[in-house]
């Protein structure tokens, strides 16, 4: 019996294929920023297909939040070690 429900890598294929539209409005770094963003769901796809979400975006939409919020964590580690350099006579 073959299957009945798209795996979450086949559904969230389908989902960017339906913000194409979307893309192709856009303009310069944010056409990169919008396929980074995309980049980011598919490399998370093992954490949004484990929360099971009926709306796939819902997932999507995490997995961008996670990746920008480990990103400032870091910028503000890096900022920190700055200061402390800068403060030291």
């Amino acid at each position: 019996m073959g299957r009945t429900v798209p795996s979450y890598r086949q559904a969230l294929e389908a989902e960017i294929a339906r913000w194409e539209a979307f893309r192709r409005a856009l303009r310069g770094k944010e056409v990169d920023a919008f396929d980074r963003m995309m980049e980011i769901c598919r490399t998370h796809a093992s954490a949004g297909s484990a929360a099971a979400r009926p709306v796939i975006s819902e997932s999507m939409f995490m997995c961008i939040l996670l990746k920008q919020e480990i990103e400032l964590m870091e910028m503000r580690e890096t900022l920190e070690h700055i200061k402390r350099l800068l403060q030291k006579p």
